[in-house]
């Protein structure tokens, strides 16, 4: 038979807010429920008869609660097959109730982590009995139905209500399915937690929230995306997020990362890579000099601050067509007017720890590294030439540097007075990267006497450095460590540039 009655129910779950509907349900369809602890405490105080696991197993909850459920008498009533007529007589032998109903949920290890708790109480979080219940009952699916998240109480109470109590194959399978994706979740989040140094070389990799986007990279392909966005952002306004827009959400974010706490900082972003950024006194100004980096780019573009947007930035930015506009928060003047456009995303980004590793596939498999967290300063600088950077130079170096470290590679950053100037991006040639960045610039109008040039990684020929010169830059941050380190050097000193190494590479493929 594929639809099956509940007669009996087994309940023992760490939250039990959404609960009480359900147990009151059952009760009133006569289901005999069991239970043990915290939970057949719950149902007693709810005036409800429940039937406790110990008078089940003859065997008390032992070891401060760490066994209460592991007995052939509980996973007998949940793994046997009806229908066996082998199982059916041992589980009249061994008089072993049957339980057609199996609402478990988990201890919550990941918060418990999260918490930063002792490894007592982390380890404390690891269910046993829970997760064993689960699988059990998920495998026996054909005969029992298992429900292993509060998330699913509506649901589960909808269709008890409905079916009068039954259930059929279809919605046992599919909730069989949810239970495994819980399972398989938390022993990920296990062994995430003890491998947390990757002495183990094994990837596991585990999302629960996931969401069907309109299309992927182009609209013949399909596309998801796994992750808690909220956690992230608030989302005041616009249409929904494509997987375009969230990857250029995501390089937004990275690159503002950079500035967090400093002046206030506009960077605006298309395909991953900024076209223009600016440090400013003021947000207003600071949009206006990052638009006027690439106007023309600018267009459809992700547009990010650093510091809250005010009414008359909002009236700028108010003009341009752009994608997302994403800020710490917005005056409510800011927000009445960007809502002017009904598909223009607003975004509030929130506090929250990015991952400290990324993972992207490759072949037939995925690349792992850790996130570069390493962000250039003025302590960690040798200056290679004789003439030293000014401090104003020097504070354009390690904003250019900034940029550079989060645009495709090869790549070149040009910047002055904490504005970029032009970038070349994506290039196979450093020297194609520099010679984009300078007529990129010069189509803008833009001043290179006196501008800087970062690099992502070293020069091993002094071409770079001459044509910088040419153009008018005056000093140079690039990582250094190249065998010909001596021969751009050498170019610098001879014709008064200042050059800095960082020691750091910051390729971004």
């Amino acid at each position: 038979m594929s639809t099956k009655k509940i007669s009996s129910a087994l309940i023992s779950v760490f939250h039990k807010d959404g609960l009480a509907p359900i147990v009151k349900k059952l009760d009133e369809l006569g289901v005999t429920i069991y239970s043990t602890g915290g939970t057949e405490k719950f149902i007693k105080d709810l005036n409800i008869n429940v039937v406790p696991v110990e008078s089940v197993t003859d065997y008390p909850s032992i070891l401060g609660g760490r066994v209460k459920t592991l007995h052939p008498k509980v996973f007998g009533g949940i793994l046997n097959r009806q229908e066996h007529e082998g199982d059916v007589a041992e589980m009249q032998q061994y008089e072993i109730p049957q339980l057609d109903l199996v609402i478990v949920d988990l201890y919550p290890f990941e918060n418990t982590v999260a918490s930063g708790a002792s490894e007592q109480d982390i380890i404390e979080k690891i269910d046993i009995g829970g997760i064993s219940l689960i699988r059990a009952a998920a495998k026996n699916f054909k005969d029992t139905l298992c429900v292993s998240s509060m998330e699913d109480y509506n649901e589960v109470l909808q269709i008890i209500s409905e079916g009068n109590g039954s259930t059929t194959m279809e919605q046992r399978k599919h909730f069989a399915a949810k239970s495994f994706n819980i399972s398989s979740h938390y022993d990920t989040a296990i062994f995430n937690y003890f491998n947390s140094d990757h002495s183990i070389a094994s990837l596991k990799f585990s999302e629960t929230k996931g969401k069907v986007l309109r299309y992927g990279e182009n609209p013949h392909q399909r596309g998801f995306f796994f992750g808690e966005f909220d956690s992230m952002f608030d989302k005041l306004h616009g249409k929904e997020l494509s997987y375009n827009n969230l990857l250029d959400v995501d390089a937004a974010v990275n690159l503002m990362n950079e500035f967090k706490g400093d002046s206030p900082t506009f960077a605006i972003l298309k395909h991953n890579n900024a076209c223009g950024i600016a440090q400013r006194e003021t947000v207003h100004q600071a949009y206006v000099d990052a638009l006027a980096g690439d106007p023309v780019s600018a267009f459809g573009g992700i547009l990010i601050s650093n510091t809250e947007i005010d009414k008359p930035t909002a009236q700028e930015i108010h003009k341009l067509f752009c994608e997302v506009v994403i800020a710490p928060s917005f005056s409510s003047e800011a927000l009445e007017i960007l809502k002017g456009k009904k598909n223009r995303i607003l975004l509030i980004q929130k506090l929250h720890e990015l991952p400290a590793t990324i993972t992207r596939s490759c072949l037939n498999g995925a690349l792992v590294q850790d996130r570069d967290f390493i962000t250039d300063a003025e302590e960690n600088l040798t200056t290679a030439t004789n003439n030293k950077p000014s401090q104003s130079e020097l504070e354009d170096l390690l904003f250019a540097s900034k940029v550079c470290k989060h645009t495709k590679s090869n790549t070149i950053v040009l910047a002055k007075g904490k504005q970029l100037c032009a970038s070349g991006t994506g290039q196979t040639s450093r020297v194609d990267a520099l010679r984009q960045a300078i007529d990129k610039a010069k189509s803008f109008n833009f001043d290179l006497q006196g501008a800087v040039m970062a690099s992502d990684a070293f020069f091993p020929f002094p071409d770079c450095v001459e044509i910088a010169d040419n153009a008018g830059i005056t000093a140079v941050i690039q990582p250094g460590g190249s065998i010909k380190d001596e021969l751009s050097i050498n170019y610098c000193n001879e014709n008064d540039l200042a050059m800095v190494f960082t020691g750091v590479r910051h390729f971004k493929h």
